[in-house]
């Protein structure tokens, strides 16, 4: 509490001496870091819009995995958007049911959607009966088109529904620019089909399946999906394995307290929106890297670091090794940054 004090009292205290460089600096700033995050704006990293194109390479459309008795994964590869992955970051995967499908996530473009119905169609002949989209990023979306297309509704959460709808026209223009525009041939933004505000449980194919909400955590409206017969978790935008988890659309104290939520369900596997498949223990190694990010952010504050140095200042020496290290990581610094910052001036 004391603490609290002390920051809130040196922050008046500049705002008493320059209020106007004090205000200019931090507006800046916010307006540097935090509007790109609504904008329609394309985003550095891989998991905001690609911006970074490398030599053709072929792509390899990954084959289905059984992680449990009637769930699958299709995995993505590691890295940012470029020409040799293309784009195929975010994992899929599908639930069979005794009466059909439920396919979860799709891909960055209309082809991935195509693919994976072509993986689902060769493990089964059962209908699919619905995408259900995770979280409003680029890796998991534009796949919908080829469900769309045969008539396969498309399902997300209303507050993740209008991200998408804020911004994703913009990152489907820098990927036909960066992908070209034949592997992006027939991607279309689109609206889902059906909204949904709250946790349900779906027997629409003949097994049990949880669609897990639990506020704005990792992203607005963003979900997890839990097989009711083996306890695999698709975690979305919530956990990802080994990879910097990115912080631009979530809220800290909101995304940990889904991880806890996430602690008291009966999860066997997590399929994490990057990275291969692992135990429930992935949820505290993203619980430990959002704690250090927040609390190395509080000492850089506190101790009146520029802007400029937080990138720099910010080292977590135990993720050093995780993918985007270097890139989502120095921004989440930044970010988390602005927003404590921003947090002094109005108090």
């Amino acid at each position: 509490m004391s603490g609290d004090k002390t920051r809130a009292q040196r922050a008046a205290g500049r705002n008493r001496s320059s209020p106007e460089p004090w205000k200019k600096k931090v507006q800046f700033a916010i307006r540097r870091i935090l509007l790109p995050l609504v904008g329609a704006l394309g985003l550095a990293a891989a998991s905001g819009c690609a911006t970074r194109a490398v030599p053709d390479a072929a792509p390899v459309a990954p084959r289905a995995i059984e992680v449990a008795s009637g769930v699958y994964m299709v995995q993505g590869s590691s890295g940012e958007v470029d020409l040799a992955n293309q784009g195929r970051l975010g994992n899929a995967g599908f639930i069979v049911g005794d009466a059909g499908v439920i396919a979860i996530d799709s891909g960055t473009s209309y082809r991935h959607g195509q693919a994976l119905l072509a993986e689902i169609a060769r493990v089964t002949d059962k209908p699919v009966k619905l995408l259900l989209l995770t979280h409003a990023r680029q890796e998991f979306i534009f796949g919908a088109a080829a469900f769309r297309e045969r008539g396969i509704p498309v399902q997300m959460q209303r507050k993740a529904s209008r991200l998408m709808t804020a911004r994703c026209e913009g990152c489907l223009k820098t990927l036909n620019r960066v992908l070209g525009e034949e592997a992006m041939r027939g991607t279309v933004m689109f609206k889902p089909d059906t909204e949904f505000d709250a946790t349900y449980e779906s027997g629409l194919i003949g097994r049990p399946v949880r669609v897990l909400y639990y506020g704005h955590s990792s992203g607005p409206g963003d979900i997890a999906v839990l097989d009711g017969r083996t306890g695999v978790l698709f975690a979305g935008g919530l956990l990802d394995q080994r990879r910097i988890p990115d912080v631009q659309d979530g809220e800290i104290d909101g995304w940990r307290q889904a991880l806890q939520a996430l602690r008291g369900l009966p999860i066997r596997q997590v399929v994490p929106g990057h990275g291969p498949v692992a135990s429930a223990a992935l949820i505290d190694g993203v619980d430990r890297y959002l704690t250090q990010l927040e609390s190395r952010l509080i000492e850089l504050t506190r101790a009146d670091a520029a802007l400029s140095e937080v990138p720099d200042a910010a080292g977590l020496p135990e993720f050093k090794d995780w993918d985007q290290y270097q890139t989502i990581h120095r921004r989440n610094a930044s970010i988390v940054f602005v927003r404590m910052e921003r947090d002094l001036l109005v108090r």
